[in-house]
């Protein structure tokens, strides 16, 4: 089957560099094939869990009310 896909250049890139002695069509394949093996196991499926660790010690600002005021303490005189 013959199908035309626009690769990323960023993938293109990554592609070309493993093609070294093979056919450029294998590697893309060989790709492929690992990628939706991936994406079909049950790993890849199940929902990805974030832990949120809190951080110690005090905030560097108390008071976060006036966002107005955090921004142009951030970004300096500029942001007035």
């Amino acid at each position: 089957m013959r199908t035309t896909v626009t690769l990323e250049n960023d993938v293109a890139v990554r592609l070309k560099r493993l093609r070294k002695s093979r056919p450029f069509k294998d590697v893309v394949n060989d790709a492929l094939r690992a990628g939706l093996d991936q994406i079909e196991s049950k790993s890849f499926s199940k929902a990805r869990r974030y832990v949120i660790t809190p951080v110690k010690g005090r905030p560097l600002r108390a008071n976060l009310d006036n966002i107005a005021e955090v921004i142009a303490e951030v970004e300096g005189d500029s942001y007035r």
